[in-house]
């Protein structure tokens, strides 16, 4: 026997708007949805949250507390070469994506394309999420660019931090648009060669 504690009745129901919302969208998920999926009664759901839009939030926050454990004890912070640290994360995304497309796109980046203008307070939910997950690559770009003396012109450890999460997103979005989940690794691989490119010794101009 298992000696794992059954998941509450709200974690049930964040479980189960995690589920729904990648598969239906947030407007399209209902409560009695998911009350039937959680396996609570309504009066239960109303118990933990106000309404729709406290559930939005909270999906939101308890998406990022799961990923947010998952990355930090991911295995591509094992290399003891920065840069290698930031491509074996893009390695680690690529083993992500496995499933149909609901089942490896982002939750917070699902719900913010519904919720941006309608409810700030998911929205910025969602924003803390992403922005949050991006920063923690920061450190390992920056020691990255010192230890391979990189020079930037135009962008910062924040900037491309920031971009990783741009192309991730983005290809997610396409590979709804096709159903196609060889897009988010077409998109992963372009990602590589351009961190890579980035970080390329440059030659050095011939003397006259």
């Amino acid at each position: 026997m298992s000696s794992a504690a059954a998941p509450n009745a709200r974690d049930r129901i964040l479980g189960a708007a995690i589920d729904l919302i990648r598969r239906e969208g947030f407007a399209a998920t209902s409560l009695d949805d998911l009350c039937r999926q959680a396996g609570v009664t309504k009066g239960a759901f109303f118990h933990h949250f106000a309404g729709k839009e406290d559930l939005g939030v909270a999906a939101a926050d308890f998406w990022r507390e799961g990923t947010s454990a998952l990355f930090a004890n991911a295995p591509y912070h094992r290399p003891a070469d920065p840069l290698a640290r930031v491509l074996a994360y893009l390695d680690f995304r690529r083993e992500l994506v496995r499933g149909g497309v609901p089942e490896f796109t982002c939750l917070v980046g699902t719900l913010v394309q519904e919720t941006y203008d309608s409810h700030p307070r998911i929205r910025d939910a969602c924003a803390a999420s992403i922005f949050g997950h991006a920063q923690t690559l920061e450190a390992d770009i920056a020691a990255a660019m010192k230890k391979h003396r990189v020079t930037a012109a135009g962008w910062t450890p924040e900037s491309l931090a920031t971009h990783t999460q741009t192309v991730l997103q983005g290809a997610f979005i396409l590979a709804k648009a096709k159903n196609d989940p060889a897009l988010v690794f077409d998109a992963i691989d372009h990602l590589e060669r351009y961190i890579r490119f980035l970080f390329k010794p440059k030659k050095k101009a011939a003397a006259a």
